[in-house]
């Protein structure tokens, strides 16, 4: 095999070239650690769990640990905030930087996190790197700059599917070097671990498949990387506690601690980078929310229309109204808007409640959200409910076990996953992300408790504004209003009021 040939300035070119298996080396040669005036200036490398990754990967790659037509495989389980994405982007950085040709994949849980988190880092290193113009970036690839390799000296970012896998199954590489990296690898299906593994065979070729991810699961491929499972044979493993990473935020740790309890599950995943005892951190399951949206429309006998209104905070959150007459969340569709106005807003709800006649108005009071539920009041809007998501929770579910929660917001959710067993979901994309995208665990008092929105976005995801709107049609139970009765009744109230007057 050759090293780069990419004509590069003569000395650059030297030094790069010593790094074939020294991705550490590289790391430390191609980025401008402590230089005064750049974003790493007060920075002076990687973080010793970094470093060790680093290591033994060029250690493993160097001595042939992966064995013959067989890649070397990583897997890291950790915390949260401890930098994976950031060594996601210098593994991709170095590989295709010490090897001419080279080709990879990189993957992640969901798309939103390949887009916004794992690809976004790889931009801010590749821009940092001395290295930068051997390469083009692109929101899909990193590929070869030189004319005429670009198909062949790449990196992709690919989102998967489950039901079609050939999308990240071109990794043959015969001769140079082909890689695979997962990020959040704990929520990817088997499926894809199964064709990633089928690839990266080609005999006399450096190959290397690296998974890094919280550990949300204590089923899946990702688990079975790890001591006790099917596959730990095959995987060097290593779990990462956030409170040993130095750039990790202690304070939001210590809170995590308090509220959930230094053994509990969320404090076992999102902290220790321990697998839980639970079969999994996600609330909402992908199956239960894909029945749902497949299941028949549901007919009842006249159930009570319910309005949900999750309010905006920040710019990049939205406006979300969402209907459900019993079973059936899909027949109506929903309203989506960004307006910071609050008043504006109050008018856009008026609209819809005007065309809708809802039996129920629920609206996310938290915060700025108790000037809307005012501003309908004002309107005339009788059927309004302000609901205070971090309120006490009045309610338990149905359930044998009679689960109690933390407060109203996972109560409201807790129902709404029980509903999703027999309820009827409209095919949104945006709701989908949105239902299977929270974790939870659970307080002292073994109540649950969701995750919170900021830690969403602290992992790359968006606010669950879609799916809080829908949760809020369950705030409370509603009986079906008879506007006609009422009309009547109204008519008579007038009537009686002329006849005393």
């Amino acid at each position: 095999m050759t090293v780069i040939d990419f004509p590069a300035p003569e000395r650059l070119m030297q030094r790069i070239s010593r790094y074939r298996y020294d991705p550490l080396g590289f790391v430390q040669t191609v980025f401008p650690w402590g230089q005064p005036g750049t974003m790493l200036a007060g920075e002076s490398g990687p973080e010793p769990w970094q470093r060790e990754v680093l290591e033994q990967l060029g250690r493993s790659l160097r001595q042939g640990r992966g064995g013959p037509s067989e890649a070397v495989r990583l897997a890291v389980a950790s915390g949260h905030g401890v930098g994976k994405s950031a060594l996601v982007a210098w593994v991709i950085l170095w590989a295709m930087s010490t090897m001419s040709d080279t080709r990879g994949i990189v993957t992640a849980n969901t798309e939103g996190q390949l887009r916004t988190k794992t690809w976004p880092e790889l931009a801010k290193w590749h821009a940092l790197s001395t290295v930068k113009d051997w390469f083009t970036y692109t929101a899909t690839a990193l590929q070869s700059a030189r004319p005429g390799r670009e198909r062949t000296w790449r990196v992709d970012a690919i989102t998967w599917s489950e039901n079609n896998t050939e999308a990240i199954a071109g990794l043959h590489n015969k001769g140079r070097r082909a890689f695979a990296l997962f990020d959040e690898a704990s929520s990817i299906a088997d499926g894809v671990w199964e064709t990633i593994e089928g690839a990266l065979t080609d005999a006399g070729t450096d190959l290397f498949w690296l998974a890094f991810g919280n550990p949300t699961r204590n089923t899946g491929r990702f688990r079975e990387c790890f001591a006790g499972g099917r596959f730990a044979h095959r995987w060097q493993p290593q779990q990462i506690d956030s409170r040993s990473v130095a750039m990790t935020n202690k304070t939001q740790i210590a809170t995590w601690v308090k509220d959930y309890g230094e053994d509990s599950d969320f404090v076992r995943v999102r902290v220790k980078g321990e697998f839980p005892r639970a079969g999994t951190m996600q609330f909402i399951d992908s199956e239960r929310v894909q029945q749902a949206v497949e299941r028949a429309l549901v007919t009842e006998w006249n159930p009570a229309l319910v309005m949900g209104v999750d309010i905006a905070r920040h710019g990049e959150d939205q406006t979300v109204i969402r209907f459900r007459r019993g079973l059936d969340a899909r027949s109506i569709p929903a309203v989506k808007f960004r307006i910071p106005d609050l008043m504006a807003v109050a008018g856009r709800v008026m609209e819809q409640i005007g065309a809708h006649n809802p039996d129920a108005v629920f609206v996310d009071g938290t915060g700025i959200g108790w000037g809307v539920v005012d501003r309908l009041h004002q309107l005339g809007c009788s059927t309004v409910i302000g609901v205070d998501f971090g309120g006490k929770a009045d309610r338990r579910d149905g359930s044998e076990a009679a689960v109690s929660y933390a407060n109203k917001r996972a109560e409201m959710w807790g129902f709404m996953k029980e509903w999703c067993q027999f309820g009827c979901l409209p095919d949104d994309r945006e709701l989908r992300a949105d239902l299977t995208a929270i974790d939870y665990g659970y307080d002292a008092a073994n109540a649950i408790r969701l995750e919170r929105k900021d830690d969403m976005r602290r992992r790359g995801l968006a606010s669950p504004d879609d799916g809080d709107a829908l949760a809020l049609t369950f705030a409370h139970p509603v009986h079906r209003i008879d506007w006609a009765e009422e009309r009547r009744i109204e008519e008579k109230l007038q009537k009686l009021k002329r006849w005393v007057v």
